[in-house]
This record gives structure tokens, C-alpha cells and sequence, in this order.
């Protein structure tokens, strides 16, 4: 009689799917991008990573792709969303739609893109002389703990004409989609330098505060861009997992923390870091830089498909305050040692604060006094 085989329990595909992949897994609450260490990756035939964020949830999580001078993926196509990031490098991505087109556009240092579900696609280092490095954010982990079963991800031929958008949105082109703040949205495939993109003036987040929402490759990957002027902080807030949060401009740091905890979490960022606020946790970003600061979030769930009722409620009510029933706490609210540390923190930067049309900052340095 042949062995039966034991029964599946507390089973988890993605990660098994993970573990057999043969590259290094990183693990942590912030890491930097551009140190995580890579190895030869198979199945794309160039050097990568797995990345998993403490506060990833369930949804999403991170492949490095580190391309070698002039080296080149094997040709991919997979029945889940990726939204990548430049962080390093100059090259080209070729992608094939489901007419058979071919659409190659060229990317650098902080490109975003998003490749449309299940088409054929390859990206190309361009450089004889320096590595290319991206990110790319995914679903897989859904996508694999959904049906288990490695075929219908990556042996799927069934194509999805209607996500592949204009063919100028793989050139850079895009079209403006005006809602109110903050949900204002940009529909294109391919933005060539996000640190270059006009944002659209969100002051309910915080001061000077900008922002824009990406429709990409008409997905349910979420991504968006916000900006704090130089000596600035945006308001605390809080939502469900799975926001990665990636340093795109400037330098400064976010603190987190649980409602009753008597002290913070912390994250240092610039850029190459990533970070993912867990479940529920509160968390606050601070520009201590001489420049804008600027960010890239990335979830699942986007504002044109919000995926889960969380998603709804968080863009209905991200800028609304906790007291009227939204996420968000108004710089009268927030603890005081919110403000005291940043003031420390731009002192030791030579940055003067901005934030005193917001925050009474004579009180606070009489008290600090």
C-alpha cells in the first residue's frame, strides 16, 4: 500500500512557493532596498530577492530585481499585478499586449510603472557599466493562497486586453481624472520620473501637503505620491495593513505607534527605504530634510477598485478626523513629544520649522525650556 500522504493544515502556499525559490528572504519593519542581499533567480535569470514587511498583511509584498550590467530577465508573464519602482539604474521593459503589439519604453532612477495582468513582458538593463535595481510590489501572495496552484499563475495564456490601457500610456503619457483633494487621480502605465510629478495640493493632510493617485495599467494595485514641504509633517493617521511606503525625495522619519502605547516606533528613511505600517497602527511622516520630501505608497485596493471595505472606508475618510469618525488626528490632538522631537530632530538638520502657522511652537519650547 503506498504512504498516504498527510494532510494539508494550517497551510500556506505563497510561502512554500517562497521558500522554493532559492533566493534570500528579508524580513523587518523597515529595510533598505538597495543593501537587501540577492542571489541568482532562476526563474527570472538574473539576480533577486523576496521581501516580506512586518505590516505587509496578506495582500502584498516585494521582489528585488537586481540586473547586472547589460543583463536581461528571461520573458515573464503571470496571472498577478506587479507595480515596480526604480531604484537604481537606467533600462528598458518590452511588453507584449494581447494583440501581439510590442511596447518598450525606457526607465531611470525613481520610474514607476505597472505591468498590465498576464501580459508577456521583459526588462532590460541598458548599462554596460552599473547594475539596475527595481522593486516590484505584487500580489502574488493573494493570487497563490487563492487558487494554490502555480499553473494557473504562471501558465496562464489568458490575456486581459481591457487593463492595457492607450498605447501612450507605455511612453508616459497619461490623462488627469479631477475628483476633489486628495482623490485626484492619474491614469497611465508608465510615469518616467515620479519625483518629477506634479501633485495636486491636499492641505486637509497636513501642511502644504500635495498628493496624486495612480490608476496603473487600470489595476486594483493601489499607488499614490504625497509631498511635505521642506519643514513640515504630514498628520498622524491609520488604516489596515499592506501600505508599502517608499522613500522617494529628501530624508526625515516616520513614527508609529498603538493607540495607548506610551512610546514610538520609529523608521529612518531615504530613499531606498520601505516600510509598511502594521494593522491599525498610528503613524506620522516628518520631512527633516532641506528639500521636499516625497513618497510612493503601494497596497492593494485602489481608489478606482477599493477591493475590500477597509479600502472603501480608508479613501472615504482618510483626511477626516478621528472625532468625527475618520483615521486621521489633527495636529491639535497629537501627543505633544510629536512636535518636541521633530524640533530636536530639524535643529540637528540646521531646517527650520514651517510649522508654526499650525502648532504654537513659543509653548512648546518655553515648555521644552
Amino acid at each position: 500500500m503506498s504512504e498516504v500522504q498527510e494532510a494539508r493544515f494550517l497551510y500556506d502556499p505563497y510561502m512554500e512557493w517562497a521558500a522554493g525559490e532559492g533566493v534570500p528572504i528579508h524580513e523587518g519593519f523597515g529595510i533598505d532596498l538597495l543593501k537587501v542581499k540577492t542571489k541568482k533567480w532562476a526563474r527570472l535569470d538574473v539576480n533577486g530577492a523576496i521581501v516580506h514587511m512586518k505590516g505587509r498583511g496578506d495582500f502584498i509584498s516585494i521582489f528585488v530585481v537586481d540586473l547586472p550590467p547589460g543583463a536581461k530577465t528571461s520573458p515573464q508573464q503571470h496571472m498577478f499585478e506587479e507595480v515596480i519602482y526604480v531604484l537604481e539604474g537606467h533600462g528598458s521593459t518590452t511588453i507584449e499586449t494581447a494583440d501581439g503589439a510590442k511596447h518598450s519604453f525606457e526607465w531611470g532612477p525613481k520610474s514607476l510603472f505597472a505591468l498590465p495582468l498576464n501580459a508577456k513582458y521583459q526588462h532590460f538593463n541598458s548599462s554596460g557599466v552599473e547594475n539596475a535595481r527595481l522593486s516590484s510590489t505584487n500580489d502574488l501572495c493573494l493570487m497563490l493562497n487563492l487558487f494554490h496552484n502555480e499553473d494557473f499563475v504562471f501558465q496562464n495564456e489568458f490575456r486581459f486586453p481591457e487593463r492595457e490601457g492607450k498605447s501612450d500610456y507605455f511612453s508616459g503619457e497619461g490623462d488627469f481624472i479631477p475628483k476633489v483633494p486628495g482623490r485626484h487621480m492619474w491614469e497611465t502605465n508608465f510615469v518616467p520620473d515620479l519625483s518629477r510629478f506634479e501633485l495636486q495640493s491636499w492641505d486637509k493632510r497636513g501642511a502644504g501637503s500635495s498628493n496624486m493617485k495612480f490608476i496603473l495599467a487600470d489595476g486594483t494595485m493601489h499607488a499614490h505620491s504625497s509631498e511635505m514641504p521642506v519643514g513640515t509633517y504630514k498628520k498622524a493617521h491609520r488604516h489596515g495593513a499592506d501600505f508599502h511606503v517608499y522613500n522617494v525625495t529628501g530624508g526625515g522619519y516616520s513614527l508609529l505607534w498603538y493607540e495607548g502605547d506610551e512610546g514610538f516606533e520609529r523608521v529612518d528613511w531615504q530613499h531606498g527605504v520601505v516600510f509598511a505600517p502594521p494593522d491599525g497602527m498610528y503613524h506620522q511622516h516628518y520631512n527633516t530634510s532641506n528639500e521636499p520630501a516625497r513618497y510612493l505608497a503601494v497596497a492593494l485596493g485602489s481608489l478606482r477598485y477599493p477591493f475590500t471595505s477597509e479600502k472603501m472606508g480608508l479613501f472615504s475618510g482618510v483626511d477626516v478626523s478621528v472625532k468625527d469618525g475618520g483615521r486621521q488626528v489633527e495636529y491639535e490632538d497629537q501627543d505633544p513629544r510629536i512636535h518636541e522631537i521633530y524640533l530636536s530632530e530639524l535643529a540637528k538638520n540646521g531646517v527650520t520649522s514651517k510649522m508654526g502657522d499650525y502648532i504654537d511652537e513659543t509653548r512648546i519650547s518655553k515648555k521644552s525650556a
